[in-house]
């Protein structure tokens, strides 16, 4: 069993939170995660994938949340059984004890309509996504608060091809498709993976009437994986009205499916109308809808998916280190009017600002890390680091501030 970086910060947030939340998407580990807690705290687990268990949940929400007075309650894929949480607010309020409830959704509870005002105020979500490239290794990824504190990224060196890079975007961080063989099985389970979401989490938490357009849209969204969302074009192609676009691209956020990724501006207000970008969560999912292997994006194949694979693949890296790195950051990208741009900005509470910009190729130049220098020049001392990833195997200087380095610096001890 491998250990799960965020197990500390769910620990802390037992220690002083009623409601603790342990979302993400279908299979990326929140049953076992949280079977571990429970064993260790001596608390007692429901799921409510189970017909029985779930039955008895709706026929008596209050009586349900009983079963384990004074002690852990830990109940699982609770946006199964909506009106629970309702019983949970009652709950909680009359005893504002810490660590009574830890509960699992394979939804983003705070996006359901039923469930938004219940638990504000009284429940931590703590996210929780597939595998990272450190899970796998052993090794606790310290990159993002290594690039945030202006550490110097210089030293590394590193064995891993552009091929090697393409196989693990290209396996993605589902536990159960990386304990299958690259090729037909592991396909075969992200089929399988995808097909479970259409039929059976979507209905559960939506009413929207062209759920079987979902793979469509999510194929769509993989062929622009981690480039800007275009509403006009997306429709286009998806044969959904833009009008009514939007609550899908919402539902398919809602199950940890995609993510948006705002724009960056000095600007608060830009931020909220410029394009944001949309990707994937797990580029092994957008590899399967592409019917893309890593042989498959090669340079002499599909040079262009390859690029949209390795940006979203470092993207989710970034992501799952933000869950447990020391630094409190939000991730954007850049884009100005001139064609400046910059493939993550991350964005600290007192004003930082790092950058990160993302090459297929093994050998980078100046040109590559202009944009960096630009923003650099522009922010002055807020700006502590920039850093241009790619899959050859030196790192090297390129300026005040600037680096760049193979991508695996992402997961390096």
């Amino acid at each position: 069993m491998r250990a799960r970086h965020v197990m500390p910060w769910l620990e802390e947030s037992l220690a002083d939170t009623r409601v603790v939340v342990v979302q993400g998407a279908r299979q990326v580990g929140k049953t076992t995660l949280v079977t571990q807690v429970v064993s260790q705290l001596g608390g007692r687990l429901a799921t409510l994938d189970d017909d029985l268990t779930r039955a008895a949940a709706q026929a008596d929400p209050a009586g349900f949340l009983q079963q384990n007075p004074g002690g852990l309650l830990a109940i699982d894929e609770v946006q199964r059984v909506p009106a629970l949480v309702l019983a949970l607010k009652l709950a909680v309020d009359r005893d504002p004890r810490p660590g009574q409830f830890l509960l699992t959704g394979s939804a983003n509870l705070l996006r359901l309509p039923a469930m938004q005002d219940s638990l504000a105020g009284r429940a931590e979500n703590v996210d929780l996504y597939g595998f990272s490239q450190g899970e796998v290794a052993g090794v606790r990824e310290r990159f993002v608060d290594r690039l945030l504190s202006g550490e110097p990224l210089t030293g590394h060196r590193s064995g891993l091809t552009r091929a090697d890079y393409l196989d693990r975007a290209c396996a993605g961080g589902y536990p159960q498709a990386l304990a299958r063989p690259a090729g037909r099985r592991r396909a075969a389970w992200f089929d399988n993976y995808l097909r479970r979401i259409v039929e059976r989490d979507a209905p559960d938490i939506s009413g929207l009437h062209r759920l079987g357009e979902l793979p469509l849209l999510l194929r769509l969204l993989a062929a622009r994986n981690a480039g800007e969302l275009n509403l006009a074009s997306l429709a286009g192609d998806s044969g959904i009205p833009v009008r009514t676009l939007d609550p899908y691209l919402e539902l398919l956020e809602t199950l940890f499916l995609i993510q948006r990724l705002p724009a960056w501006s000095t600007n608060l207000s830009k931020r909220v109308v410029s394009r944001p970008k949309v990707a994937l969560l797990d580029t092994g999912l957008a590899a399967r809808l592409l019917n893309v292997s890593a042989a498959g994006a090669d340079v002499h194949a599909n040079a262009k998916a390859a690029g949209h694979l390795l940006e979203g693949f470092v993207a989710s890296e970034v992501r799952r280190q933000l869950t447990w790195s020391d630094q409190d950051a939000r991730l954007f990208h850049y884009r100005d009017h001139d064609g400046a741009e910059v493939d993550l900005v991350l964005e600290t509470d007192d004003g930082r600002i790092a950058g990160i910009e993302v090459k297929a190729t093994s050998t980078v130049g100046t040109r590559d890390a202009r944009w960096l220098g630009q923003l650099r020049d522009r922010l002055g001392p807020r700006f502590v680091a920039g850093i241009v990833l790619h899959t050859g195997s030196t790192a090297a200087p390129f300026g005040p501030r600037i680096t760049a380095a193979p991508i695996d610096i992402l997961w390096a001890p």
